[in-house]
């Protein structure tokens, strides 16, 4: 999925540096997704939606910083689900 979404070479991937980075972002995946189930279970009722506009929008910024730097489809990707996620918190 990697060797898709940036546009990675099979050689590239291989690599022992490109598999550290790869465990990294999968880190940050799980980061993000640990921090939205705490918000939604653990946060005050009053703190939920600026706690998931928060983490929503690290994946947003992480989308944007992908799509100038690697592939501008990942806006789509990445960044369109999120950005929707955005918009359904906010007009609910």
């Amino acid at each position: 999925m990697a060797q898709k979404a940036f546009n990675l070479v099979p050689e590239y991937l291989r690599q022992k540096e490109a598999k550290i980075a790869m465990a990294n972002q999968g880190l940050y995946n799980g980061f993000i997704g640990v921090g939205i189930f705490v918000i939604l279970f653990i946060f005050p009722g009053n703190a939920i939606l600026y706690g998931l506009l928060l983490f929503v929008g690290f994946v947003v910024v992480a989308a944007i910083y992908d799509a100038l730097t690697v592939n501008p489809k990942i806006i789509l990707s990445q960044g369109l689900p999120a950005i929707l996620a955005i918009l359904a918190l906010l007009f609910t």
